[in-house]
């Protein structure tokens, strides 16, 4: 049904009315509702640091896991969880009855072998004695067959000087034999010379004198040579006595050399006997070490000085030892203590090692501790996993945290005695330090969009080639003339736990509008700002 023309007159007033009414009431609270804000003055800042906070738990620089190294029953322990304990201290004693058992039977056979070493040693001395008493035999030996061979070569000698005597001798008898026959012949021609009356009688005497002289001269001289011939026999036979003679020093010399190389053989043999002895003896010892050893295993101390963290076993319970070996006790080193924080993977960046940090054990409430940065795990892992490392179950959507250890430095002895592992710790970790800055609230700083010309066909094109969008502007509203708002690019550098540094774009004694933020970001550049004034008793920080 088509409305009349003065109904629609009248809804067409209606509408105007309404519609001014709108702008009215926007125009006066527009006028009315001046935003108001909390006015700064810059002032230069003596420090800013920027801090990475973490939270953790301390952890020793190692964990003890104390196993038993022999079979036993536990009969006693002398620790409780959460004792310290220094380097010796004993912990746990395991029956030690059959082992020592076993210690005393090897200490036996260790004894003997070592009786045995001392008769293979007497039996060497023998040896040696005998192999010395049949060298000195030799050597007697030796001398008495030496002297022999002068003998044989002085009988020879004597034997030589009769022969050669032998020949004077039959020389002699040969000489007075022909002196017979030419007294003989002077004979039976004086002979005929007296029968003739040629000569005298005296002259035939004398010429059978000449021949009985000459008989007398012959018969001394066989005589001579018989004596020389028995000589020589004589001598040949001392020469054949001293022959025999060395021959039996000769055979006596060789019995006593196989005698010397009987008692070196038993030397030797001795020898072999005694490293035999000692060998068996070394090895009884070898083994009584290792008896000892184990035996001794049975009482277990602390090889560190430490906390006890844990004790797994219980008295009465068989501890077995082997691949499946009982574990005892755990000793946390605590020498050295770390506390070990899980830092946020949009801040890891800005961990190194070598920073400070200053940490905080929940136990001990507001008590700050000097720690340093040790190490950076490389490795990041989810918040929800329970073990690091890299994971080939990739979620994306889950935040990422690497792990950071912290070495903690100078603490106070009432603080170590009492520090535990696993207690809940909150590290502040410095990454970056500025000095004499300039520094505004970290509630001040806005972001913009950058204003972007109105394109032209050819810029048009441009923009349709490039998706990337503009970086945002980062500013402050500083206040001019004491009311109206001024948005001014800035250079930020550090930021602290509520401030942040401005390298560029403002100076000091300039005033900054810091929000509220719902006011910051309806601001624009001459728009009047109304000064907070603070009430009475609130903090004139905020």
């Amino acid at each position: 049904m088509a409305l009349s023309r003065r109904k629609k007159i009248i809804i067409g007033i209606v509408a105007g009315v309404l519609l001014l009414s709108i702008i009215l009431i926007s125009i006066f609270a527009g006028r009315k509702d001046v935003p108001e804000a909390t006015i700064v003055k810059l002032e230069t800042k003596k420090e800013l640091r920027s801090t990475v906070t973490a939270s953790g738990e301390v952890r020793p620089i190692q964990f003890i896991n104390l196993t038993s190294e022999v079979a036993g029953r536990i009969e006693e322990i002398y620790v409780k969880a959460g004792d310290v304990v220094t380097k010796g201290q004993p912990l746990v004693r395991l029956d030690p009855d059959q082992l020592q058992s076993n210690t005393d039977a090897q200490t036996a056979a260790f004894q003997a072998a070592q009786n045995e070493s001392q008769v293979t040693r007497s039996q060497i001395i023998a040896a040696q004695n005998q192999l010395s008493q049949a060298q000195q035999g030799q050597i007697a030996s030796d001398a008495a067959y030496n002297t022999a061979l002068q003998s044989v070569a002085s009988a020879k000698e004597s034997v030589n000087q009769s022969r050669q005597q032998v020949v004077a001798s039959q020389t002699d008898v040969d000489r007075a034999q022909v002196e017979v026959n030419a007294a003989n012949r002077e004979l039976r021609r004086s002979t005929e010379l007296l029968e003739s009356g040629v000569i005298s009688r005296i002259e035939y005497d004398q010429a059978k004198d000449r021949v009985e002289n000459a008989m007398a001269s012959l018969n001394n001289a066989k005589a001579r040579l018989e004596s020389q011939q028995i000589a020589v026999k004589e001598a040949q036979s001392r020469v054949n006595e001293a022959i025999a003679r060395a021959n039996e020093a000769k055979a006596r010399a060789n019995q006593q050399a196989v005698s010397v190389k009987d008692a070196r053989r038993g030397v030797d043999t001795a020898n072999l006997s005694a490293n035999a002895s000692n060998n068996r003896a070394n090895q009884a010892a070898a083994v009584l070490r290792g008896q000892k050893s184990q035996r001794d295993k049975t009482l277990q101390i602390a090889p560190i000085n430490g906390v006890i963290a844990d004790i797994p076993s219980k008295v009465g319970t068989f501890a077995v030892a082997g691949l499946s070996t009982t574990a005892l006790l755990t000793i946390a080193d605590m020498s050295t203590i770390n506390i070990e924080v899980k830092v946020d993977e949009t801040e890891y960046i800005k961990v190194k090692e070598g920073q400070a940090a200053k940490v905080k054990v929940d136990a001990f409430g507001e008590k700050e501790l000097s720690g340093v940065v040790v190490k950076a795990e490389p490795l990041a892992q989810g918040k929800s996993a329970t073990t690091g490392g890299l994971s080939t179950n990739i979620n994306t959507q889950e935040a990422k945290e690497f792990k950071v250890i912290i070495e903690l430095r100078e603490i106070p002895d009432d603080v170590r005695n009492n520090l535990r592992p696993g207690m809940s710790a909150t590290a502040t970790i410095t990454t970056n330090t500025a000095q004499n800055i300039i520094a505004v609230p970290l509630q001040a700083m806005v972001e913009k969009q950058p204003e972007s010309p109105t394109p032209t066909p050819e810029g048009m094109k441009n923009d349709v080639q490039t998706s990337e969008k503009p970086k945002p502007i980062k500013g402050v509203f500083i206040l001019e003339d004491g009311k109206k708002a001024k948005f001014v690019e800035v250079t930020t550098g550090i930021t602290g736990d509520s401030d942040i540094e401005i390298k560029s774009g403002l100076t000091a004694d300039q005033e900054i509008i810091t929000g509220p933020s719902r006011v910051l970001k309806t601001l624009k550049d001459g728009d009047v700002v109304k000064r907070q004034v603070k009430k009475e008793g609130e903090n004139a920080n905020k």
